[in-house]
This record gives C-alpha cells, sequence and structure tokens, in this order.
C-alpha cells in the first residue's frame, strides 16, 4: 500500500501564519504558559542533560524557550517567518539561546541524525503532507531518538472543546473565537489515534506510542537504536 493511502490523508494545501493572524495567535496561546511549562517538565524528564532537541513549528516559541531554559540545546524550524521573528525575540528576552531557523518541515535544512528529540506540538495537523514530515523527523532523529507529535484529536466532541476553551481564560471575543476556530478548521484537519498508528506503520517507525491528553493526543515515535 502507497504510504500516503496508508495515512488516510485528505491533500489540504496546510496553513502559514503570517502579520495578524500569527500575532493574534501569540496571543491567545500566552494565556495557556502553564501546559507549555508542563509540556516542558514532562519532555525533559525523558531526555538526557543537554539533549539536542528539534521544535517541528514552535510558533512564539514558548515551548522552544522553556526546554531551553532547563539546560537543553533547543533548535526551533518554522515556516512562518513571523512567528521565528518573534520566538528570536522571546529567547533574547529570556536570555537563552534557541537557534530559530525559517524552513519546511518536509525538507529540514539538518544533517542526518542530529538530535535526540524532535517535538511537534498543535501543528501537525496543518501540515500539508504529513508522510514527508514523519520521515523528515526520523532522518534527523540520532538513533534511539523519540518523536513526539502532540496535537487535537478528531474525535474531540463540542462539549469537550467547549470546557478546555474556557479553561484558556480568554476574553469572550478570542473565546468565541477559539472555539469556532477549534470546532471548523482545526477539527476537520485533525487525525484519530487509527489514523496515526497506520502513518507509524508505513514510515520506519514503524509503531506509536499514544496516548489521550484532554482533547489531544500525545504521540511517542522511537527511532530504532
Amino acid at each position: 500500500m502507497d504510504i500516503a493511502q496508508a495515512t488516510g490523508k485528505k491533500g489540504d494545501k496546510g496553513v502559514v501564519m503570517e502579520g495578524g493572524m500569527a500575532r493574534w495567535y501569540a496571543r491567545t496561546t500566552a494565556k495557556s504558559m502553564r501546559e507549555f511549562e508542563a509540556d516542558a517538565r514532562r519532555i525533559a524528564a525523558r531526555l538526557a542533560p543537554g539533549a539536542a532537541v528539534l521544535e517541528v513549528a514552535p510558533g512564539p516559541g514558548y515551548l522552544a524557550v522553556a526546554l531551553a531554559r532547563r539546560g537543553f540545546a533547543v533548535t526551533g524550524l518554522d515556516i512562518s517567518r513571523s512567528f521565528v521573528a518573534m520566538a528570536k525575540a522571546l529567547a533574547a528576552d529570556a536570555g537563552v539561546g534557541v537557534d530559530f531557523r525559517h524552513g519546511d518541515v518536509q525538507a529540514m535544512p539538518f544533517d542526518e541524525a542530529r538530535f535526540d528529540a524532535v517535538i511537534c506540538r498543535a501543528a501537525f495537523k496543518n501540515f500539508a503532507d504529513p508522510v514527508p514530515a514523519v520521515l523528515e523527523m526520523h532522518r534527523v532523529l540520532k538513533p534511539g531518538g523519540e518523536a513526539v507529535i502532540a496535537d487535537l484529536r478528531k474525535d474531540v466532541t463540542n462539549a469537550e472543546i467547549d470546557a478546555a476553551v474556557e479553561e484558556m481564560r480568554l476574553n469572550p471575543l478570542d473565546q468565541l473565537m477559539t472555539g469556532i476556530v477549534f470546532k471548523t478548521t482545526l477539527r476537520n484537519r485533525a487525525y484519530t489515534s487509527e489514523d496515526f498508528l497506520r502513518l507509524a506503520a508505513a514510515t520506519p517507525f514503524g509503531e506509536a506510542d499514544i496516548k489521550t491528553d484532554g482533547i489531544g493526543l500525545e504521540v511517542w515515535l522511537r527511532k530504532a537504536a
């Protein structure tokens, strides 16, 4: 079976946030800083001290900076020039060194086996083609390294979305807009656990460890040692 067929990919064009949309996203997600810190702690617990970490599509850079503060060598790659600029400014303000670059996940500008871990948070559903993205994650990982994809799950209910958005403590307009975006565009682009299992099976990773986390999924993929 063809890899693309195995994933059941719908073939969208992907999403690139620039300008005002990028600023709105950065402002909205900044209100969930506790979640970024919690994610950083959980990921850090699986890494060796000083590990080389790549975050794919880091957006404004909140998670990447949180990991850099914990002593990891962090690189970020984003297709949005607006996000790259924001993330560089955030790292400078935090006094940490993060190598934020502009680039495409489907053709990463990195050598093979460079990173101990690859992270993709809340962005995988927006990639135009998931297969090259996963293949590139596998390529740049060191043997024994792990990739983690954390994203919205497709089978999430409206009630679950409403509860999650309520917890974000946004202003009424942002809460309304965020709920609509989750229930329409984002959920339509999202994947199920079964989709991720098929994707892993059709790539060199072979298998995936998947956990449900609120309205999302956390998918761990390990490169053979």
